[in-house]
């Protein structure tokens, strides 16, 4: 799942590194109203997920979500040690001029279990959020929100969702620098279902689900990033500006700007061109 959109708030973290001293680990049964990750750094046992048995050992990684009971069953002469996070989520996006709320899913599409392998940036990434929220700082909160999106990253990344999706994110990065190469003229869903070899179908479905845009919105967004920064460094008037991006219609180019931005070209420079 693309986390671009993706905003969390976290109940609580906990863990300990192989070697840390903490009360004994006992058997645990449980079903939580929230969504909650483990990574396993040492020690062995069974956690049971969903009617399902799964191995204890180092670089386990489980996802448990709302109403799914498990239970944990340590080895006594090797107990495990884990790093945990409780969380809660939400989509959060910005479309025509208005903003927009929706409740996660009962599932975030991980599977149960699995072994991460070379897991090491997973850990790293883990541990930075636990030493964050235990060490609670001033706006800890916020900062904890930000390293479970790259613990998120992190994870994703290294179970690569299977090497067809691994495939296809290579193909979508293709298609964002080919954009960025075009982003002054036009293009077609077409052609760039050619430049990578793929049904313009199926290239749309992978886009979104790599991204989080269709294809036209996100070369839309490229074109509007540009624009902000030709109206803010150039001396481009804004018929200028939208005919060096493509648009033959000033007031088309008005209207997608608005729509991408919430403001129109003028209230963007209005607001803008004599800030810091």
């Amino acid at each position: 799942m693309n986390c671009s959109n993706l905003v969390f708030h976290i109940h609580y973290c906990n863990g300990r590194k192989v070697g840390e001293r903490a009360r004994p680990l006992r058997r645990l049964a449980r079903t939580l109203g929230h969504h909650e990750l483990v990574l396993t750094t040492g020690g062995r046992g069974d956690f049971k997920l969903g009617g399902k048995t799964y191995p204890i050992a180092a670089g386990m990684l489980y996802y448990i979500a709302p109403g799914v009971p498990h239970v944990l069953e340590p080895d006594l002469t090797n107990r495990p040690t884990f790093m945990t996070v409780h969380f809660d989520y939400a989509r959060v996006s910005f479309h025509e001029e208005e903003w927009e709320i929706a409740g996660g899913e009962p599932s975030l599409g991980l599977r149960p279990a699995g072994q991460l392998n070379d897991y090491y940036q997973v850990e790293d990434a883990f541990g930075k959020l636990i030493d964050c929220w235990n060490a609670k700082r001033p706006g800890f909160e916020a900062i904890a929100r930000v390293l479970l999106q790259e613990l998120w990253i992190a994870i994703t990344r290294n179970l690569g969702q299977g090497r067809q999706q691994d495939a296809a994110s290579l193909k979508v990065e293709k298609v964002i620098a080919y954009m960025n190469e075009k982003v002054e003229g036009r293009i077609t869903l077409q052609e760039l279902a050619e430049l990578v070899q793929l049904a313009p179908t199926y290239l749309s479905r992978s886009f979104k689900e790599v991204t989080g845009y269709s294809v036209i919105a996100f070369f839309n967004k490229l074109k509007m990033d540009r624009a902000k920064d030709m109206l803010l460094t150039g001396d481009k008037k804004i018929k200028e500006v939208a005919q060096a991006l493509g648009y033959s219609d000033e007031f088309y180019f008005s209207r997608i700007f608005k729509k991408t931005e919430g403001i129109s070209p003028s209230e963007f420079y209005g607001n803008n061109a004599h800030g810091i």
